[in-house]
């Protein structure tokens, strides 16, 4: 991470009593648990896959949404316990059915038509599910609308299946949380190892993908949040351009960094559900500078690697010997498939930023929390981010058994958007992040992209210390500077997996989807979780 303050990466044994989750979600579980498997197996299959059976007659939006069904209820509510989703959608299977009749009518509205979609639970949907970002404090209440890019896929005939478990508040709560742990959803398991840690903060949306409770999933990152649980569940997660996909309607931290983003098994179902996302909306004034999006999908090629020019980022190696080998081998995929390799690179200036990435992280904070509430969820019970501390010490033991809220305290403490800290921050993170970080590496070395490993394996789960997260990835520098960053899986090291990470500068994602693409046609280094 850009700063040990900040740690953005990142159900105890039974929910809490009386909590609304249970009540209005046990009726679904149930019914699904009374279905029969279909056929086959469906858990890991793409978006194509899925499209072309329904087009062939042989699998429908309903039964598929029964399938998620009852394989949340059989891995996510019982067996493992994973708890990776924190709400079903009540009227998912009447969304399924109406998907289906317009299929039958011959109306199409593109990939995800009738594909069984979840979202982290910070994005706002205007219907009977709550957004709560984990918290107890907003649960049960209910947004006034759906954030935009729920809009986009409903439109897209995506259906909602439900919401997945974070990090509380997107892990800006405490300096020494344990990732994937919300006080309303307890926590998210790993799906490869049960005691390991998923990371976070888009925790349930990776592992709810890995084990193949949906057909893809919408996380969102400030530093970190989607490409870390994704390279520990084994899938592919990209995090664009700050502006690419609106964040109307998505529980703010930091302005300047925070998006959503895919959470996907392959490269090709990023690329169609970034498709579908792209769109500028106007509420978000950092859209305005989005150039027209492209299309994601037929840009993807095999041979995209063939001449580009790939700096090897080695400083961003992991303290992990068997992390950094399964790094050299994907290194000699990129080579053979035509990429120009230039190594032994380091992303310059790193450490000037990492303290003023958290002083934005704070006043943005505290700026951007009360006007989600009052838009979104105006019968909050708190209004600020002081009613917040405020009601976390009042609850605290159902709040806070394990870490605190010291982050929220210190952004409550800071002094607003036009402060001369904040605009020296702001200042400094543009400078060194941008300008003189990649702007600077990319063009002194003629650069298409970067590579390195993702970050670390997932460590154990810990309560008393919280997350034990070593040295290694480059995951800041592209938060910070706003630029894009993909993971795809390079495989596993003792059944743990690992990523590899593609950064490139704005408004690049095609390039990097592209190079993905062509990185996991050749490896094909994923290797599915086994739940059963």
């Amino acid at each position: 991470m850009a700063s040990k303050l900040i740690n953005r990466r990142g159900f105890v044994s039974a929910l809490p009593a009386g909590l609304a989750l249970g009540a209005s979600m046990t009726p679904l579980a149930a019914a699904a648990a009374k279905l029969p498997l279909l056929g086959r197996d469906w858990s890991q299959a793409d978006l194509e896959t899925l499209r072309q059976a329904m087009d062939a007659g042989t699998l429908t939006s309903l039964a598929l949404t029964r399938y998620y069904l009852h394989r949340i209820d059989k891995l996510d509510r019982r067996g493992p316990r994973l708890r990776a989703v924190i709400e079903l959608n009540p009227d998912a299977r009447e969304q399924a059915r109406a998907l289906d009749r317009e299929r039958t009518q011959g109306k199409l509205r593109g990939p995800l038509h009738g594909m069984p979609v979840l979202l982290k639970d910070n994005i706002a949907t205007g219907d009977r599910m709550s957004t709560t970002a984990g918290s107890l404090a907003l649960a049960g209440l209910h947004a006034t609308r759906d954030a935009f890019l729920v809009q986009r896929l409903r439109e897209a005939g995506a259906v909602i299946l439900g919401k997945t478990n974070l990090s509380e508040w997107a892990n800006i709560r405490s300096t020494r949380s344990t990732s994937g742990w919300s006080s309303r959803g307890g926590l998210t398991l790993n799906p490869y190892a049960l005691n390991r840690n998923t990371s976070g903060s888009s925790s349930g949306s990776g592992a709810a993908v890995a084990a193949g409770l949906c057909a893809v999933a919408v996380g969102t990152e400030t530093d970190g949040s989607i490409t870390s649980p994704a390279s520990m569940c084994g899938l592919v997660g990209l995090k664009p351009t700050v502006g690419r996909i609106s964040r109307d309607g998505v529980i703010p931290i930091a302005a300047t960094q925070d998006t959503a983003g895919p959470m996907t098994r392959q490269v090709r179902d990023a690329a169609a559900l970034l498709q579908v996302l792209a769109v500028a909306d106007p509420r978000d004034a950092a859209c305005a500078g989005a150039p027209a999006a492209p299309d994601y999908v037929a840009a993807l090629r095999v041979d995209a690697l063939r001449g580009a020019r790939i700096g090897v980022i080695r400083t961003a190696m992991p303290p992990q010997p068997q992390v950094n080998a399964l790094f050299e081998q994907a290194l000699e995929v990129l080579h053979a498939q035509g990429a120009v390799l230039v190594d032994a690179l380091d992303i310059p200036e790193q450490a000037r930023y990492a303290e003023a990435e958290t002083t934005a992280m704070m006043v943005e904070l505290k700026d951007g929390l009360p006007r989600y509430l009052a838009e979104f969820q105006p019968d909050a019970p708190i209004k600020n981010l002081r009613d917040l501390i405020a009601w976390n010490s009042a609850h605290a033991p159902e709040v806070m058994p394990y870490f605190g809220q010291e982050l929220f305290e210190t952004s409550e403490a800071s002094k607003g958007l036009d402060n001369e800290e904040y605009k020296k921050a702001l200042d400094t993170n543009r400078r060194y992040a941008r300008t003189e970080g990649l702007d600077a590496l990319f063009a002194a070395h003629q650069l298409d992209a970067v590579v390195a490993p993702t970050g670390n394996l997932p460590w154990l789960n810990d309560y008393l210390l919280g997350d034990h997260i070593t040295a290694g990835g480059f995951m800041s520098p592209f938060a910070v500077a706003g630029y894009p960053h993909l993971t795809v899986p390079m495989g596993l090291v003792s059944g743990l997996p690992a990523g590899l990470s593609f950064g490139a500068l704005a408004w690049q994602e095609a390039r990097l989807l592209s190079y993905g693409y062509a990185y996991e046609q050749a490896s094909h280094k994923r290797v599915p979780p086994r739940l059963g």
